[in-house]
């Protein structure tokens, strides 16, 4: 990471590209698509949908973790693709993985807040060992991937009929 500064970049703002990692201004939050699904759930595949919610929840896991190392490590070599994005098999392998993945989530998405809101970092600096991608560009990717992959698990717990019925959607603004 640059320690040149902010690049202008007022503090405001880099609160908001913190905040975006988590916020559930306009769709429902990872905690909240996780939250309470079954165990005998988290394996299965939906009729005609190629993802259970195990399988989600890993490659969130696996490709922010990807982004975080990308960003911090000047050694990093990017996994094979889709191999080192995606998991085995549709089930966790562990009774314990799921929670262990949700919990890495949490943690890497700490990791990303902390690099967009600490000043050293230039969020509009090209990562000197990237191709061009700044920091600030792969935190927003992070934001992006996550919030596509919390609306797929929405979509496959509504499948499995997983998700609580007359569950409210968060207001938008």
């Amino acid at each position: 990471m640059r320690p040149e500064g902010s690049g202008g970049m007022s503090e405001a703002l880099r609160t908001i590209i913190a905040s975006a990692l988590d916020w559930q201004e306009a769709h429902v939050g990872f905690e909240h698509a996780v939250a309470g699904l079954p165990e005998d759930l988290r394996g299965r595949r939906p009729e005609r949908y190629p993802h259970s919610p195990w399988e989600l929840v890993e490659h969130v896991r696996l490709t922010q973790a990807d982004l975080v190392a990308f960003m911090e490590d000047a050694g990093y070599m990017a996994p094979s693709w889709p191999e080192g994005y995606w998991p085995d098999g549709p089930a966790p392998p562990t009774r314990a993985s799921w929670d262990e993945a949700v919990a890495a989530v949490r943690t890497d998405r700490e990791r990303l807040r902390t690099l967009a809101t600490r000043p050293s970092v230039d969020l509009g600096a090209k990562i000197p060992w990237g191709d061009g991608q700044t920091y600030g560009r792969t935190i927003l990717v992070a934001v992006d991937h996550t919030a596509y992959h919390v609306g797929q698990l929405v979509a496959v717990r509504r499948l499995l009929a997983a998700w609580p019925p007359g569950e409210a959607q968060p207001k938008t603004r």
